[in-house]
C-alpha cells in the first residue's frame, strides 16, 4: 500500500477508561506504548484517567487494551449508556466505589500520622529519647512502611515486573532502603543498644554505619506522600460529573400515545428508554419535553433558557419544531418524536463536553515529561554513587549509606505536596469567599488569559423577565398608567406565559390586588383576551391588533418601535376598541454587571459577549454593560466553535455561563466558570464556579487562580531546585540519611509556608454585596 493509501485509510476515535496509574510518569509509559502501534495517535489524560486514541478503523480495540495491560496497567472501553432510568442507580454506585477507594486511603493517611509523628519527634528531639526509644520507634514505624506504604510498594513491584520505574518506585525504594538499613542497624549494629541517642552529622562518616536509624525518614516520607495521594484521588473523583449532570437534566419518563386494544391511541407513561422515532407524547404544562420532535397539536411558550440561552419564551404551534430538556410554561403539547437517545440534542452536547475534556494543557505535558525521566535519573545517580565509594576504597557501609541519601533526599515529598497543598489552601479561602476551584487543571491557563467570554442570560443579566418601562395613550397622567397596569395586570394574571407574569406581578405590586377575568381567551403566538370591570380586555404582540380592528396611535407606535430596536418585548393593551398603552418587558441586567466588566478589563482581560438571543437583545445588554464584541444568535455546538475562533487567534480564553447551553462551550475553554446560580450541567462542566451567582466574583476567581498558580509555580520551582542542589551534596556524602530526612521535611515545610501565605486573599467585592 503507497504512502497516501496509507494515509488516506479511514480511522477511528477509540476511548479507554484505565486503571493503575498512580503518577504521570505512568501516564507516559502508556502513551508511548500505544504510540508505537502502527498508526495509532494516543494521548493518555491521568487527570481524567482516560486515554483518546486515533487508530486505523480496521483495528480491533481489544488490541489496544492488550498493549495496555502490556505495560502492567488495566484498559477498559467505555460502558454502553444505560437506560435513562438507570443514571441514577449507576451514579450512585459509582458514588460508592469512589468512596471506598477514599475511605481505604484516608484510613491509611490517619494511621500513619498517628505512627508516624511519635517516630519523627523522637529521632529528632534528643530530648526525647528515653533509654529504649529506638525500639518503640520501630514498634511505630513498621506499620507505617508494611501497611501505610503498600500502595506504593505494590505500584513499584508492578512495575518492576514490566522493566520501569515511576515515582512510586523512589518512594518504595527510599522508604524500604530506610526502613531495612535501620533494621541492620538494630539486630546486627549497635543501634540497638540501651541508651543509644542520635548523633547529629551534617556529613557521611567512612564508618559502618551501623549507629544509625532512619525510621523518621521512613515514617515521615510515607505519611507526606500519602496526604498528597490523598487529595489527588479526592478531586480526580470529580471526573465525569459533567456528564452525568447533563444526563439528569433530560426528563426520566414520557406520556406515549400508543394504539390500545380496540385500536384507539392510549395515553401511557413509560421510561424514555422506551420512546422510538416516530411515536407521539404528550406533554403539560410545566413538564420537560422529553426528546427532539416537531409539534403535531397544541400550542404553548417553551422555556429553552436551559439548552438554547433564549431568555424570552418561544410561542410554539402545530408544525413547529421542539428540542428536548426545554420546558413546557402554558399550555399542553402533542409531540411527535424525531430523534431519541444519542442523537438528540442534548446527548450531542454530553459528546461536546466529554471531547472538550479530553484533551491535555501544556502545562500537564511539561509535567508529563520531567516525570518520565526524573526517576530513572535519581536510581542511576544512587547506583552510580554506591559504585563510586565503593571504588574510591570506603567501606560498603559508607558508600550505601550516601546511595540510601540519595534516594532519600530525592523523594518527591515536597514535588508531591507542592500542588495540593497550595491547591488546598486557595480553593479554601475561595470556598469562603463563594468562589469554588475544581483542580490545578483550573489554575493552569489564568495567567495567561486574555479574553473573557460572558454569557449573556443568567451570567450578565438576571434571566427573569420584568416589566421596565409604560406608555400610555394619555403621557404624563398616572391615573391612566394605574388604569393600563390594572387591567393588563388582571388578564395577564390569567395566563402562564412568563411576559404574562411579569406584568401580572408588577401590576400587582404597583396598583394592588387585581380584579377577576372573566371569558379569559388564549390566543396562540398573538396574546390575551377577556372582560375585566366590564371592559373587553386585549394584551399581546402587535399583530393581535388587526384581529379586533385596532390601529396604533403614532406615538405608542414610536414607543413599540423603539423598544424591540432595543431588544425589549413591547405588548400593546387595548380595551374598549382603542389601545390605551404599550407595556416593555425584558430581561434584566444584573447591577453588579458593570461593575464586574471593569474589573475584569482591570485585570488586562477583553470581554466578549456569547450568547443564543437575537442581536438587537444583546447589543444592547453590551452596550448597557460596557462590552465591544458581541456574537449573538448562536446555537450550543455554535458556542463551542465561537471558543474555538478566540482560541485559534491566539487568545487564551476563559468563559462564563449559567446553562446547560455553557456546558460543551465552558469545558473548551481554557478556563471555564460557572455561575452557581446556574445548571448543574454547567457547574460540572466549569473548572471554577461562583457560588453567589455575581458577576463581580468573576474577577476574584481570576485573581485568586493566578496568585495559587504563582504559588504552585513557586512551590514547584524550590522543590525541583531543592533536588538539583542536594542530590549532588547526598552524593558526595556531605548529607547523611537523616539529615536529608530532615531537609527533606524542611522543603514541605517550606512549600507548606508558602502556600498559607494564600490566606491573605482578599475579594474586590464589597462585603455588604458579598
Amino acid at each position: 500500500m503507497s504512502a497516501t493509501q496509507t494515509d488516506a485509510a479511514p480511522t477511528a476515535r477509540v476511548e479507554l477508561a484505565i486503571g493503575g496509574m498512580t503518577c504521570a510518569s505512568c501516564a507516559v509509559r502508556v502513551e508511548k506504548k500505544l504510540n508505537r502501534m502502527d498508526g495509532v495517535t494516543a494521548s493518555v489524560n491521568f487527570a481524567t484517567e482516560k486515554a483518546v486514541v486515533t487508530a486505523p478503523a480496521h483495528l480491533d480495540p481489544h488490541d489496544l487494551i492488550a498493549e495496555v495491560e502490556k505495560t502492567g496497567y488495566t484498559a477498559a472501553l467505555p460502558a454502553p449508556p444505560e437506560p435513562m432510568e438507570n443514571h441514577g442507580s449507576r451514579g450512585e454506585h459509582d458514588h460508592d466505589l469512589g468512596d471506598g477507594e477514599l475511605e481505604a486511603l484516608r484510613r491509611r493517611l490517619i494511621g500513619s500520622v498517628i505512627l508516624a509523628v511519635p517516630v519523627i519527634l523522637l529521632s529528632m528531639i534528643p530530648a526525647l529519647q528515653f533509654e529504649y526509644w529506638q525500639w518503640a520507634s520501630l514498634a511505630l514505624a513498621a506499620p507505617v512502611v508494611v501497611w501505610g506504604a503498600w500502595p506504593f510498594h505494590r505500584a513499584a513491584w508492578i512495575n518492576l515486573r514490566h522493566g520501569a520505574a515511576t515515582m512510586d518506585t523512589l518512594i518504595s525504594l527510599g522508604v524500604s532502603a530506610a526502613f531495612l538499613w535501620s533494621l541492620y542497624a538494630l539486630f546486627f549494629g549497635h543501634a540497638g543498644m540501651p541508651g543509644m541517642t542520635h548523633e547529629f552529622e551534617w556529613v557521611v562518616q567512612p564508618s559502618d554505619g551501623a549507629g544509625n536509624i532512619y525510621l523518621e525518614v521512613a515514617a515521615g516520607v510515607t505519611m507526606f506522600v500519602l496526604a498528597g495521594r490523598y487529595v489527588e484521588v479526592r478531586s480526580k473523583r470529580r471526573a465525569g460529573a459533567a456528564l452525568r449532570a447533563l444526563m439528569e437534566i433530560g426528563a426520566k419518563d414520557v406520556a406515549v400515545r400508543r394504539p390500545g386494544a380496540d385500536g384507539a391511541l392510549v395515553e401511557t407513561r413509560v421510561p424514555i428508554a422506551d420512546l422510538r422515532v416516530g411515536e407521539e407524547f404528550v406533554v403539560r404544562p410545566g413538564e420537560k419535553i422529553a426528546t427532539d420532535g416537531v409539534v403535531i397539536s397544541g400550542a404553548s411558550a417553551i422555556d429553552a433558557s436551559m439548552v438554547t440561552g433564549e431568555s424570552v419564551p418561544v410561542d410554539v404551534e402545530a408544525g413547529d419544531p421542539v428540542v428536548g430538556a426545554t420546558v413546557s410554561t402554558s399550555g399542553a403539547l402533542v409531540v411527535r418524536a424525531t430523534r431519541v437517545g444519542a442523537d438528540t440534542q442534548l446527548a450531542q452536547m454530553a459528546r461536546l463536553v466529554d471531547e472538550a475534556q479530553s484533551g491535555k494543557a501544556a502545562a500537564q505535558r511539561l509535567a508529563d515529561r520531567i516525570a518520565g525521566v526524573f526517576v530513572p535519573i535519581v536510581l542511576v545517580i544512587a547506583v552510580a554513587t554506591l559504585v563510586a565509594w565503593i571504588a574510591l576504597g570506603y567501606p560498603v557501609a559508607a558508600g550505601f549509606t550516601a546511595a540510601v541519601a540519595v534516594l532519600i533526599i530525592a523523594c518527591p515529598c515536597a514535588l508531591g505536596l507542592a500542588t495540593p497543598i497550595a491547591l488546598l489552601v486557595g480553593t479554601g479561602r475561595g470556598a469562603r469567599l463563594g468562589i469554588l476551584i475544581k483542580g490545578p487543571e483550573a489554575l493552569e491557563s489564568t495567567r495567561a488569559v486574555d479574553t473573557v467570554v460572558l454569557d449573556k442570560t443568567g451570567t450578565v443579566t438576571t434571566g427573569h423577565m420584568a416589566l421596565v418601562d409604560v406608555v400610555t395613550d394619555v403621557p404624563a397622567n398616572p391615573a391612566a398608567r394605574a388604569e393600563l397596569l390594572r387591567l393588563a395586570g388582571a388578564l395577564e394574571h390569567a395566563s402562564e406565559h412568563p411576559i404574562a407574569r411579569a406584568v401580572a406581578q408588577a401590576a400587582e405590586a404597583e396598583t394592588g390586588a387585581l380584579p377577576d377575568a372573566e371569558s379569559f381567551q388564549s390566543h396562540a403566538g398573538l396574546g390575551v383576551s377577556g372582560i375585566v370591570d366590564g371592559h373587553a380586555v386585549v394584551v399581546g404582540t402587535g399583530a393581535i391588533l388587526a384581529d379586533w380592528a385596532l390601529t396604533l396611535p403614532l406615538h405608542l407606535a414610536e414607543a413599540k418601535a423603539a423598544a424591540e430596536q432595543s431588544g425589549r418585548t413591547a405588548v400593546v393593551v387595548a380595551w374598549d376598541g382603542a389601545v390605551r398603552g404599550v407595556l416593555v418587558v425584558a430581561d434584566q441586567i444584573k447591577p453588579t454587571s458593570r461593575e464586574a466588566v471593569a474589573q475584569l478589563r482591570s485585570l488586562g482581560l477583553e470581554p466578549v459577549l456569547l450568547t443564543g438571543d437575537n442581536a438587537a437583545v444583546a447589543a444592547a445588554v453590551a452596550a448597557e454593560v460596557g462590552i465591544d464584541r458581541v456574537t449573538a444568535e448562536v446555537l450550543p455546538h455554535e458556542k463551542v466553535d465561537a471558543v474555538k475562533a478566540l482560541q485559534a487567534e491566539g487568545r487564551v480564553v476563559a468563559m462564563v455561563g449559567d446553562g446547560v447551553n455553557d456546558a460543551a462551550a465552558l469545558a473548551q475553554a481554557d478556563l471555564g466558570i460557572a455561575m452557581g446560580t446556574g445548571t448543574d450541567a454547567a457547574i460540572e462542566a466549569s473548572d471554577i464556579t461562583l457560588v453567589r451567582g455575581d458577576l463581580r466574583s468573576a474577577a476574584d476567581a481570576i485573581r485568586l487562580s493566578r496568585a495559587t498558580l504563582g504559588t504552585i509555580r513557586v512551590n514547584l520551582f524550590w522543590a525541583f531546585a531543592y533536588n538539583v542542589a542536594a542530590i549532588p551534596l547526598a552524593a558526595l556524602g556531605l548529607l547523611n540519611p537523616m539529615i536529608a530526612g530532615a531537609a527533606m521535611a524542611l522543603s514541605s515545610l517550606f512549600v507548606v509556608g508558602n502556600s498559607l501565605r494564600l490566606r491573605r486573599f482578599r475579594s474586590l467585592t464589597p462585603k455588604e454585596s458579598a
